[in-house]
């Protein structure tokens, strides 16, 4: 099984994929590991200045195909980060969506208004980031309702994390492992 959890910046797609690697023992993939690899690498064509939307398209086309691999070969893996588009399910035959869960994390504005402090301290509490001034609250309400939006659209799942993080965290843990 693959699951694709995606979100906007600072829903804890990267926190929840290290549990779920601890508990379940599915190995985890992060696409910024990916987008690193190709900048760092010199085989991309793009900067970090240039927003994640325009990152999406070359971080998600070995994405996809890191994913057909896995499925071919029977293997569990947590693919996470921001890098996934609204028609992702395009790229995939039935064959690969069947193998295939998805999970959409966002924040509730108001749930941003009242907890963007912790948001802020639990940035890193699995990888080490750097300061981020440019992280307001209206960029987390911004990109929250564009991910919740969006993937609402395409009728895919989206958790809405409205008042207590880990209660609502452990619906998507019950939803996806709930056969194990």
């Amino acid at each position: 099984m693959i699951l694709l959890l995606t979100g906007a910046t600072h829903t804890g797609k990267t926190r929840l994929a290290q549990k779920w690697l601890e508990k379940y023992r599915f190995p985890y993939l992060s696409q910024d590991h990916i987008k690193m690899g190709l900048l760092r690498s010199g085989l991309a064509d793009f900067s970090l200045d240039e927003g994640d939307e325009a990152l999406t398209e070359p971080v998600w086309k070995i994405t996809e195909e890191i994913i057909k691999t896995a499925v071919e070969n029977g293997q569990n893996l947590i693919v996470e980060g921001c890098y996934v588009p609204l028609d992702w399910q395009k790229d995939f035959e039935e064959r690969y969506r069947a193998k295939i869960g998805f999970l959409c994390l966002a924040f509730d504005e108001k749930y941003i208004e009242k907890h963007y402090q912790t948001i802020l301290q639990n940035a890193s509490c699995i990888e080490k980031r750097t300061a981020d001034d440019s992280c307001t609250v209206p960029l987390l309400q911004r990109e929250n309702r564009r991910f919740s939006e969006g993937f609402r659209q395409k009728n895919l799942p989206v958790l809405c994390i409205r008042e207590n993080y880990e209660e609502e965290i452990r619906k998507a843990e019950d939803f996806y492992f709930s056969c194990e």
